[in-house]
């Protein structure tokens, strides 16, 4: 019986639409703030010291790039188009970025000899000085969401392909 009430709440659209909204309005949002002050979002990139010394294009080109490429994907999932690529698109990002923030916490935690749960620093996400478990649950919610995306079967109130090629 429960299976059946999921499956109705599914075809409605309303979880399709609510994770769309929340995911998609918080990327293009997030990724605007990075677009608007490009030179502290590649100081913030360079702090994870993920890029092999030497290489200062591929720094340059994915602190250029990833903002974009974030309020692209934001502004996909606010149409509906291409919902399940672009949340699995969105979903492995918030794992690279969670995983990063959550080492990237641990070692100040580390050097500062304090808790996980009370460091604070600029992780990039485009909001500067943040708690470190503030940011890791909110991309927990947002990988929840991202979920709820792909495991979706409705496309209520997304945009289609079909639907232009009949508008042609």
């Amino acid at each position: 019986m429960a299976e059946g009430a999921l499956r109705r709440l599914d075809a409605s659209g309303v979880p399709l639409l609510l994770a769309r909204l929340g995911v998609g309005a918080t990327f293009v949002y997030l990724g605007a703030n990075k677009l608007a002050d490009p030179v502290a979002f590649l100081k913030a990139v360079r702090e994870y010291d993920m890029f092999p010394p030497g290489s200062p294009w591929l720094l340059n080109a994915t602190a250029a790039a990833l903002p974009a490429a974030e309020v692209l994907c934001g502004a996909l999932l606010l149409a509906g188009v291409a919902v399940r690529g672009t949340a699995l698109f969105q979903l492995g990002l918030l794992l690279a970025f969670s995983l990063a923030i959550h080492a990237r916490a641990t070692v100040l935690a580390a050097a500062g000899a304090q808790p996980l749960c009370s460091v604070v620093f600029d992780c990039g996400c485009g909001k500067g000085l943040q708690n470190a478990c503030t940011v890791l649950a909110q991309n927990a919610a947002l990988l929840l969401l991202c979920g709820v995306a792909l495991a979706s079967r409705s496309r209520r109130w997304c945009l289609r392909a079909d639907w232009l090629r009949r508008a042609g």
